[in-house]
Formats: structure tokens, sequence, C-alpha cells
């Protein structure tokens, strides 16, 4: 499997699963999620994609400063619709990592280990996403906004040609190239695109 090499620099984001510990898939719970694992399941890589991880990286940080961020009592607050813009998308990368879903996630056994109805839309908020600890009510905003990080001029006509048909199999694979630059350069600079208040 061949891959941008960045996505092995990205840090991975270290969790404790009462469910998997119950459940026996992983020794005491414990497992990390990598930004290679969530780019399988979104079946891509984009600016996007690259937000949700680094705002849920951010805020499990501050909710959990000196330990693993407990998957599955985070509960996250969105200011857009479900359908609207990329919020489906972030949503569904954010749930991944927390393990937060709106009706449609585990319902628990036996009243416990619940994951529905921790994802909220349209919440009133003024921030990108809040996050927050189910055990203590501890909340943090995250602001995502990448737009410091331009992209590449050349994408533009490359799109266009690709849009149009026109395109040959180098402007394809010249596209893509640039595209994952600029994920990796959000990356490089999260401290400018990520706030967390």
């Amino acid at each position: 499997m061949s891959y941008p090499k960045f996505y092995d620099s990205v840090a991975s984001i270290a969790l404790i699963d009462p469910l998997a510990k119950v459940l026996g898939a992983f020794e005491n719970g414990e497992y990390e999620i990598s930004y290679l694992e969530v780019v399988k399941a979104a079946g891509h890589s984009c600016p996007t994609v690259a937000g949700a991880y680094l705002m849920t990286q951010a805020a499990l940080k501050a909710l959990y400063p000196d330990e693993r961020a407990v998957r599955g009592t985070i509960k996250v607050e969105f200011k857009e619709e479900l359908e609207e813009g990329v919020a489906g998308v972030i949503g569904n990368v954010v749930s991944q990592i927390t393990g937060a879903t709106d009706k449609s996630g585990f319902k628990g056994l036996g009243g416990n280990f619940a994951r529905h109805s921790l994802m909220q839309f349209k919440s009133d908020i003024n921030s990108s996403a809040r996050f927050t600890r189910v055990d203590n009510g501890k909340s943090v905003d995250v602001i995502y906004d990448p737009s410091n990080i331009p992209a590449d001029p050349q994408m533009m006509p490359l799109m266009q040609k690709m849009q149009s048909g026109n395109a040959a199999s180098q402007d394809i694979q010249m596209f893509g190239q640039l595209w994952q630059d600029r994920v990796k350069r959000i990356f490089e600079n999260s401290g400018d695109v990520i706030e967390v208040r």
C-alpha cells in the first residue's frame, strides 16, 4: 500500500475504551487511532478530514491533559446542520475517534457504554465544535480555520482540466500531489489553524 509518507508523521491519538475492554477487543481497552486509519475510513485525505482530526486531537489533549481520552464518554456539538457543507464529513471523523454519534450509535449493554445521542448538530455555539466530558462536564471549544494555508495556484487549472475531461494522467497525479501537499502543510502548521478555548 502506497500513500503520502507524512501520514506516518502525524501524532496518533491515544484512547481508552471501556467497551473495548469489556468485549476483549484491546487489552485494558487501550489503543491508538492514527491519521492513516482515519483516511482509510474516510476514503480520502483533505483539509476537512485533517481539520476534523486536528480539532479532535486538540480537544482531547485539553480535556484529558495527563491521561488517555475515554472513548464513548465525550459529547460533541457542531454549529452547522448535519447536511450543511462538510459537517457530516467532520462528524464522521470525530465519531470514529471519540465514539460519539447522533441517533445511530451503539445503544449500550445493560445501560452502560451507550454512544448514541452524544453528537449534536445545529447547536448554539460560536466555534467549529464543542467537546464535553460527560463525567465532569468540562468543555472546550475548538476553531479550525485553514485559510492561511493556501492551495498551490497550479491546482485550479488542473482541476478545470479534470472537470472538462482533458486532463492527462500526469495532470491528475500532479493534482493529487499538490492536494496532499496542502494537507501536509496544514499539519505542519497546526498551531496556526487550530484554536482551543
